[in-house]
């Protein structure tokens, strides 16, 4: 029996050894959780056994537990290194369309040949549908969850409709005494020297043109009201007649420099026809406007306006709602794990919400290998949620999670289980050297 206890007491060291050694090894592991070995008595009896006087059987090793205690963090350059503050696991599938999920506190991921991301064996993450507009997830649910993609493009481009435009145009401008000549765009005699502005307009196709607004003040000095043209491409070659600058529309304006109400009459809209933006001279490449071009005289909200102040001529906003074809730029990740995409066209898109899962249990999770795991009936159903909300930890973007192991107590530890061994093994020798003595005996 001696001998049996001695050696449930060795293969309880050595399963300790193995399992500090393990720790050990994976220090510098992204993501790793150390283990400890938890140990048992073993007892055997029955209701005739004298048990005052029953020795115990040994030792068993109960559980080998890992620990999910937070690890510390690594900050990096790579917006796609993730980690978890928190509780929580990233959900990982093997392909595209497999459902067999494994979870993972290592977040060092990276793109795809086709974009998507990716760990370092080629596991896909997973992510929820989101609103490309908001960010708002439509469902949080494992099952409607499905690998992330980050687009290279910024999808179809998008010709424009509305320019908005403020400004403020100055009040110490004058017309000349005799009033003005003819617009001519390219005369700087018929308007306000400095009082011009520009932006960029697109097609159906994405090829960019000049829109470029002039003002000039009408024929009295006292009289404030502007008269507004716009060209487009800086067409002039034409004359007047055939439609060489828009306009004008006039813009009326107070004694206190700001427009007179009704505003919708005193700064009205300045249309461009898409009939005739659509013909020769404007464009010639087989794209198209599909509706008219509208600038408006506000900002996109409609909360301010244009101005007429005694300071120098200043664009207070400018926007357009076209776009061209866009390349991605930066990737973006909030603590709510939402991933946005920001192009060169400046369009900025939420692409997916980084799923995120918990368990009752953790200690319960079946170890799969390469620091990840998978449900089991001792850690429960997997529960997905949003990152950053109730028990779920928060994503940080540029960092990755180290190791939680400790090294110097794995080292006090190893030193444990290397002197319990040895005591285990010194009384095996001593039960051999006791059976020999009575052998011995004559």
């Amino acid at each position: 029996m001696s001998f049996n206890i001695a050696l449930s007491g060795l293969a309880a060291a050595q399963k300790d050894l193995d399992t500090t050694a393990n720790n050990i090894a994976n220090v510098n592991t992204t993501g790793f959780k150390e283990s400890r070995a938890e140990f048992a008595d073993v007892y055997a009896g029955s209701i005739f056994s004298p048990g005052r006087t029953k020795v115990g059987d040994g030792v068993t090793t109960a559980s080998v537990a890992q620990q999910f205690s937070q690890g510390a963090l690594k900050f990096t350059s790579n917006s796609l290194d993730m980690s978890i503050t928190g509780d929580g696991f990233f959900a990982m599938t093997p392909d595209l369309s497999s459902r067999d999920m494994t979870f993972t506190r290592a977040g060092a991921f990276k793109l795809s040949k086709d974009n998507f991301i990716v760990d370092s064996n080629g596991n896909y993450l997973q992510g929820y549908p989101v609103d490309p507009s908001t960010g708002s997830a439509s469902s949080v649910s494992l099952s409607t969850t499905k690998p992330i993609q980050i687009p290279s493009t910024a999808g179809a481009p998008r010709s424009t409709q509305n320019v908005y435009l403020t400004m403020n145009l100055n009040s110490t401008l004058t017309a000349p005494t005799g009033g003005w000549a003819t617009f001519n765009p390219s005369d700087k005699a018929t308007y306000n020297s400095g009082s011009t502005t520009s932006t960029t307009v697109y097609d159906s196709l994405g090829e960019p043109h000049i829109l470029t607004f002039y003002f000039r003040r009408t024929a009295t000095a006292t009289d404030n009201n502007w008269e507004t043209y716009a060209t487009f491409d800086n067409n002039t070659a034409t004359p007047p007649a055939a439609g060489s600058y828009f306009g004008p529309v006039v813009l009326d304006f107070d004694a206190n420099g700001v427009p007179n109400a009704p505003t919708s009459a005193s700064l009205p809209d300045l249309v461009l026809p898409n009939t005739s933006l659509n013909s020769p001279p404007y464009l010639n490449n087989g794209a198209q406007f599909t509706s008219n071009v509208t600038v408006n005289f506000s900002n996109q909200s409609g909360t301010n306006f244009p101005t007429q102040y005694s300071s120098k001529f200043e664009v207070g906003s400018l926007s357009q709602d076209g776009t061209t074809v866009g390349r991605l730029t930066g990737i973006d990740i909030d603590a709510a794990g939402k991933v946005m995409a920001s192009y060169s066209n400046g369009d900025q898109t939420y692409l997916s919400q980084i799923t995120l899962v918990k368990f009752a249990n953790p200690q319960g999770l079946t170890q799969a290998g390469n620091t990840s795991w998978k449900a089991s009936l001792r850690s429960g159903e997997a529960l997905a949620g949003e990152a950053n909300s109730g028990t779920l930890g928060a994503v940080n973007s540029s960092a990755l999670e180290q190791s939680n192991v400790n090294l110097t107590n794995e080292l006090v530890d190893l030193i444990a289980a290397q002197r319990n061994f040895q005591a285990n093994s010194r009384a095996l020798e001593v039960n051999s050297s006791l059976q020999q003595t009575v052998l011995q005996i004559r």
